[in-house]
C-alpha cells in the first residue's frame, strides 16, 4: 500500500493567515493535536495544540508559531511502511504527502496507517507467531523460510528488530499459517533455533464444539 490510498482527505490544511483560534476549532473537529499549514500548494510545517497553547493568544495567526515537521514528507507512491518511520523518528501524527512536483496533496494520520497495516493478509489471515532469538551473524530468512516450508508451512510476514539486552543478537517475529506450532518449534530447535515466545490460536477441542453445535440448534427451534 502506497501513501496516496493512505491519505485522509477529511482533515484540511491551514494557511498563514488563518487564525490560532481556528486551529484549535479545526483540530477539535477533527480529533486531533496537530494540523498542516500549506502556502501556495506547499506543505511548510505542522501547528500543534501544544504550540498555540504555550503562546496563550489564540488571536496570533499562524505566521505567529514556529512550525514543526517541515520534514515529515513522503512522496505519493512511497510505501506506508516509510510513513510510519518518519510518524515514529519525528514522534507525530501526520504526515504530509506531496507529488513528483512537490506539491501538496494531504496528509495520513499515524491512525489511519496502523488500520491500514492490520488490514493486510498477514494481519488477517489466521495462523500463528513464533519469536525467535539469534546472533545477528546467523540471521538468514531464506533459511528459516526453507525449513518452515518443508513442514508444510508458510511465512506470511516477519519483523526484525535488535535485541535491547545483548547488541550481537536480533529478535526475529514471523507469523506462520498454521496454528499448530510443534512440529515446526521441533525442527527450528532441531537446528539450534532458539525460540523465545510463541503464541498460537486456541483450538475449539471437540467436546466444546459439540456443546456449542447443541446450543446453536436449540437456539433455532
Amino acid at each position: 500500500m502506497i501513501a496516496e490510498e493512505l491519505i485522509n482527505h477529511m482533515i484540511p490544511p491551514l494557511k498563514l493567515s488563518d487564525s490560532a483560534e481556528k486551529a484549535i476549532s479545526w483540530m477539535e473537529e477533527m480529533r486531533c493535536k496537530q494540523l498542516p499549514v500549506v502556502e501556495n500548494n506547499k506543505f511548510i510545517g505542522l501547528i500543534s495544540e501544544e504550540i498555540i497553547l504555550e503562546n496563550n493568544n489564540i488571536n496570533n495567526t499562524v505566521s505567529a508559531f514556529e512550525l514543526t515537521g517541515l520534514d515529515c514528507v513522503v512522496s505519493i507512491d512511497q510505501h506506508f511502511y516509510d510513513v510510519i518511520k518518519i510518524a515514529s523518528d519525528h514522534n507525530i501524527q501526520l504526515v504530509a504527502v506531496q507529488d513528483e512536483n512537490q506539491v501538496y496533496c494531504g496528509v495520513i494520520t499515524v491512525q489511519d496507517t496502523i488500520s491500514s497495516f492490520a488490514q493486510t493478509a498477514s494481519i488477517q489471515a489466521k495462523g500463528a507467531i513464533l519469536v525467535l532469538s539469534m546472533d545477528a551473524r546467523d540471521y538468514s530468512l531464506s533459511e528459516i523460510s526453507r525449513l518452515i516450508e518443508g513442514e508444510g508451512a508458510k511465512i506470511l510476514g516477519s519483523t526484525i528488530r535488535d535485541d535491547g539486552t545483548d547488541p550481537q543478537k536480533l529478535k526475529l517475529t514471523i507469523k506462520i499459517n498454521q496454528t499448530d506450532l510443534s512440529r515446526i518449534v521441533a525442527t527450528l530447535e532441531r537446528f539450534d533455533y532458539k525460540i523465545i515466545a510463541r503464541f498460537q490460536e486456541p483450538k475449539v477441542i471437540d467436546a466444546d464444539k459439540e456443546r456449542l453445535d447443541i446450543l446453536l440448534r436449540y437456539l433455532n427451534i
